[in-house]
């Protein structure tokens, strides 16, 4: 452990480290967009992201003074990081699933309970509400989005609903739930980075998310008027049992592999016992098929991590963390200890924000930028609730709103739609944005 830990204090900030990432980025969004501006249909389609990450990865090891070998074992390392194998199993298993019960008629039987349940004037509200809830108890975004997604889909298809916006209801919910959720990982990472109680920090991140929710639920609502209203048939509770069922296990707070697996297992069983000539054969290859649907996100996922590592290594998050750093100290010599405050709060915004945005992962940017933020809230006297709820708030933000983010990149897929569809309908992450700059703005005396 002493190790690693000198090694990582070692690492010399280089902003030139983060050179990668701008040409993943301007690879990946500028041929997006200029095809966009041509008329091609799916712009963002015609260069698959991970090849666009590609070249970045060449430049990130190119960039290294390392040897060749040495540099290339930090981009495995990067890549087969728990975090990021975590979230490519979940979608292997979330793409299981999926297909799965969508040839047990589970989706179509889903989509009329969700009809029947749900007022036409309030789909939208109720979609958010349910992620929301789901997100909350489980205290993850991936594993929300994984469960709601495909029901979402169903119901907005066959109530002639904007598919991109039903997109970002579910991506709002469920990063609400994973801001507030007290089993968080991003918070349990903000809550210990900067030495405060999870309650304390519940309490002064709801002040500020609840406003956030308020809003894009009215935004929401005067967008779910459906075009059309389907009608619906007798339910059939069987085929719906295994949404159901991850549901209820989701709320329960099981881990989201058990709860996956389960779901997977039960839709499968539906299939064996309601579809004509469906067999085990029939069902093993639908969940093949499930993982080859999320191949294109595994993959990504995979090199965004290894990116990330290069890019710490070579000192990039470091550059950025060392540049926050030196802002917030230039304002504060110059202004009052109120000013000062505001300028700290805002930096510990803009760092979190930064390092999510290199390492397109929440947590992993809490825990990368949480040693500086606790320092510059020492030293200009902010609560550690406070730093908290502002390290968890924006990159939350910021994970909602990344085209590159797993969150969006797993809604894409499952909504057939590109990221950037996804991220400009996640109200509720800009509205949660904004409501954090006036929190910051009209400062509370901090005790």
């Amino acid at each position: 452990m002493s190790t690693q830990v000198k090694t990582s204090q070692s690492i010399q900030a280089s902003g030139v480290a983060l050179l990668p990432l701008a040409l993943f980025l301007t690879l990946f969004i500028g041929v997006g967009s200029y095809l966009s501006w041509q008329g091609v249909e799916f712009a963002f389609y015609q260069l698959p992201a991970p090849i666009a990450a590609l070249p970045a990865v060449v430049l990130a090891v190119l960039l290294s003074k390392e040897k060749l070998n040495r540099a290339i074992e930090q981009f495995l390392r990067g890549v087969g990081h728990q975090d990021i194998v975590a979230m490519c199993m979940i979608y292997l298993l979330a793409g299981a699933f999926a297909a799965v019960a969508k040839a047990s008629g589970g989706v179509d039987a889903t989509v009329n309970l969700g009809l029947s349940a749900i007022p036409t004037s309030m789909i939208l509200p109720g979609i958010f509400l349910i992620s929301a809830f789901i997100a909350t108890a489980m205290g993850t975004s991936m594993g929300t989005i994984a469960a709601v997604a495909p029901v979402a889909l169903g119901i907005a298809q066959s109530a002639g609903m904007s598919i991109p916006l039903t997109a970002g209801v579910v991506l709002s919910g469920a990063m609400f739930g994973d801001n507030l959720s007290i089993i968080s990982d991003t918070t349990i990472a903000a809550t210990r980075s900067q030495g405060c109680e999870m309650k304390d920090k519940f309490k002064e991140n709801v002040r500020i998310a609840i406003p956030a929710a308020l809003v894009a639920m009215v935004i929401f609502a005067f967008n779910s008027s459906a075009t059309q209203l389907p009608e619906t048939s007798p339910i059939e509770w069987f085929k719906v049992m295994p949404y159901l069922a991850i549901l209820v296990l989701a709320v329960s707070g099981l881990n989201v592999f058990v709860v996956l697996t389960v779901g997977i297992v039960l839709a499968g069983l539906v299939s064996l016992t309601s579809v004509s000539g469906y067999e085990l054969t029939n069902f093993g290859q639908d969940i093949y098929t499930g993982f080859g649907n999320m191949q294109e996100i595994f993959i990504l996922s995979m090199l965004i991590g290894g990116l990330s590592e290069l890019m710490r290594q070579q000192g990039g998050l470091a550059y950025l963390t060392k540049l926050v750093s030196k802002m917030i100290r230039s304002f504060g010599a110059k202004h009052d200890k109120a000013s000062s405050r505001r300028a700290s709060e805002f930096g510990i915004a803009g760092l979190v924000s930064m390092v999510n945005m290199c390492t397109a992962n929440n947590t992993v940017a809490i825990i990368v930028s949480g040693s500086v933020a606790k320092e510059v809230a020492d030293e200009y006297q902010v609560a550690p609730r406070r730093s908290a709820s502002l390290l968890d708030i924006y990159s939350c933000v910021v994970q909602g709103i990344l085209p590159y983010g797993a969150q969006v990149l797993l809604l894409g897929s499952v909504f057939e739609l590109s990221p950037f569809e996804v991220v400009g309908h996640s109200y509720y992450c800009f509205a949660l944005g904004f409501s954090a700059v006036l929190a910051i703005l009209v400062q509370q005396r901090q005790r």
